[in-house]
């Protein structure tokens, strides 16, 4: 490409506002809004495809087909928000011998385990299919929640922003998670798991509702996340770029947004860079199953234009460092990719820094989607993070499900 990213996004910006009729400028427009979309900023150099389109698109279908990836269903439930937005979730249930099985005294002070639900809130632009390796490898070992943000998945479009125009607030996600929490999990204790946006959910839910997780959360999962700073993040583009993508990008996502039905057409267009972009800001290792980068582009794809812009300004804004001593007796796991262009492992590091008991993993040759990327490693972790909790028993068998990279390494 001759232009640079910061001339891209603006050029982006101009299509969207000038010309709704030009399904050329609607095509960049939508490569632009796909690199949001992808948790970036905006306007990544990509090299062009030399595969032919229909080849592409086979290759498309065969994939969409290949693997269980996003097959995974559980009994499903609904949850209401303060502002009437209907969250969906599924629970798997533990089997009940697992449940029950005994474990060491000196431990955890107790012959059995306690009935814990551990509940898994995904990222941006993603739905709770994000989790699909670690719902599998605990399966029947421990009770599992797995929900849907609000104008994600399943759930509903958020009320307060489509019928109030209200801006999306972290805040709001956090009242989210105690509504999912009130319908599926009313009593017992809860290990909280969260990526990216869905950690910051977390984040909201403990610097609001204090009590609940003196009470009753027993552990806490922060994946590829951050309690803020966010507005200083780089996404791996020159100094000169990311200045004018900020500048521009809210204008960009205001115009993109008020023309969704164009830029959808746009988004499919350009389906090629799209994926491009993508995988670029998802994952970082050359070998990925392209089954599962397929996976990822099916989440991000299904997101509906006018969702991304809507949710985007509350990144800049986010700010939870004070909620983060909420977690500070607790177990934590604090875990990101050491090449995350979205939220860079030196946010996790920071998290890790204002909790000094918690466990810090960064997973070498992973990006974003580590849970995706790396799964042996996060179950793993995950795994160890639940008998430290007393969610499992220390002799349970968590099985490393999948491996999408040969270069993996538990650890």
């Amino acid at each position: 490409m001759s232009e640079t990213s910061a001339e891209a996004v603006v050029s982006a910006a101009s299509a969207a506002a000038s010309s709704a009729g030009n399904w050329r400028k609607a095509g960049v427009a939508g490569a632009a809004i796909g690199v949001v979309a992808a948790g970036a900023a905006a306007g990544v150099a990509i090299e062009r495809l030399t595969v032919g389109r229909g080849m592409r698109n086979k290759a498309r279908l065969a994939l969409d087909s290949t693997g269980p990836y996003g097959t995974l269903r559980g009994t499903p439930g609904k949850a209401y928000a303060d502002d009437g937005t209907e969250l969906y979730y599924e629970i798997d249930e533990a089997e009940p011998e697992t449940a029950l099985t005994p474990r060491r005294r000196r431990l955890f002070g107790r012959k059995a385990p306690a009935p814990v639900t551990v509940v898994f809130s995904h990222g941006y632009c993603l739905n709770q299919d994000s989790w699909h390796f670690q719902r599998a490898a605990l399966r029947g070992v421990v009770r599992t929640v797995h929900w849907d943000q609000r104008s994600h998945g399943r759930s509903g479009r958020g009320a307060a922003q489509l019928e109030d125009r209200k801006p999306v607030t972290i805040d709001q996600l956090g009242r989210d998670l105690l509504a999912v929490i009130e319908a599926a999990v009313p009593e017992g204790p809860i290990v909280l798991v969260g990526h990216s946006m869905g950690g910051m959910t977390v984040m909201a839910l403990a610097e609001q509702f204090p009590e609940l997780i003196r009470d009753r959360v027993v552990g806490v999962a922060l994946v590829g996340t951050s309690s803020g700073r966010l507005g200083e993040v780089n996404f791996g583009l020159p100094v000169a770029g990311v200045a004018a993508v900020r500048r521009v990008l809210p204008g960009v996502l205001k115009a993109l947004g008020q023309q969704a039905a164009l830029v959808e057409r746009g988004r499919r267009a350009t389906a090629d860079l799209f994926a491009g972009v993508i995988k670029r800001y998802s994952f970082a290792s050359r070998d990925v199953d392209p089954a599962v980068v397929r996976f990822a582009e099916r989440m991000i794809e299904g997101t509906p234009i006018d969702v991304v812009a809507e949710f985007y300004p509350a990144f800049t804004e986010h700010d939870k460092t004070a909620a983060l001593a909420r977690f500070a007796e607790l177990p934590v796991l604090v875990l990101a990719g050491v090449k995350d262009l979205v939220t860079p492992s030196e946010h996790s590091e920071a998290i890790a820094d204002l909790l000094p008991d918690a466990e810090l993993v960064l997973v070498p040759d992973a990006g974003h989607l580590v849970m995706l990327e790396h799964p042996e490693v996060v179950t793993d972790r995950l795994a160890d993070l639940l008998v430290r909790a007393g969610a499992v028993p220390a002799g349970a068998t968590v099985g490393g499900y999948g491996s999408t990279s040969s270069s993996a390494q538990p650890g």
